[in-house]
């Protein structure tokens, strides 16, 4: 898409601090962050919103979701045991869709938002 800004990140047209990349997928830190931890994934192929994917793009979706864990624990934020087994820790992981769902860039991107509160509960 000519316009869309996470285009044009994808294609290194504007920096971005990544913090992952392989052939079909880009994650960067969210320039306006709403925690401690906010990272974005994104598809290098443009899709405006989740609704435009379709059954095809499944593996894609599900390799952007399996990532998200993955991300948070290198970034300090992901969940772990303590002595009892209690969890400790976490993240949460977010997709606006359209304008009534907060969307407000159109190139799907997944939300990978924790670290230390008092950010819970925003967004």
């Amino acid at each position: 898409m000519e316009n869309c800004l996470f285009c044009k990140i994808a294609e290194k047209k504007i920096p971005s601090s990544i913090v992952y990349e392989d052939e079909d997928l880009l994650a960067f830190k969210d320039i306006n962050p709403a925690a401690p931890v906010h990272l974005l994934v994104i598809p290098k192929k443009h899709f405006a919103t989740l609704s435009d994917c379709s059954a095809n793009e499944a593996p894609l979706l599900g390799k952007m979701l399996a990532l998200a864990p993955r991300l948070a624990e290198e970034a300090g934020c992901g969940v772990g045991y303590d002595a009892d087994g209690s969890p400790t820790g976490g993240y949460k992981t977010l997709i606006n869709s359209g304008p009534n769902g907060g969307q407000e860039v159109y190139h799907l991107h997944l939300h990978v938002i924790g670290g230390p509160h008092p950010w819970r509960g925003q967004r």
